[in-house]
């Protein structure tokens, strides 16, 4: 038989809630990022847009989109802060 304290396990997210905001934040960067990649064609195929060579695509929104990624790394790595891990009920 089981007892009953051995059922009632605290379930305990892998990270705060800050580090999902800062998640949220990093996503939103990189659809920015590939946003400022969009564009640039031309409806007839027998024209050539020499837009698609623009600094926006080429170099901006690649950019953008690495920065986004970084952040996205620094929001998982990121650990907690002793006042959050001091509020929190031990169970």
């Amino acid at each position: 038989m089981v007892k009953k304290k051995e059922l009632t396990k605290s379930f305990d997210f892998p990270f705060e809630r800050e580090n999902y905001r800062l998640l949220i934040i990093g996503i939103a960067i990189i659809i920015f990022g590939f946003l400022l990649m969009t564009g640039g064609g031309s409806d007839d195929p027998e024209v050539f847009d020499q837009g698609i060579f623009s600094f926006r695509r080429i170099t901006l929104a690649p950019l953008v989109s690495l920065f986004g990624f970084i952040f996205i790394i620094y929001a998982i790595m990121k650990k907690p802060s002793e006042k959050t891990k001091e509020n929190k009920p031990k169970s």
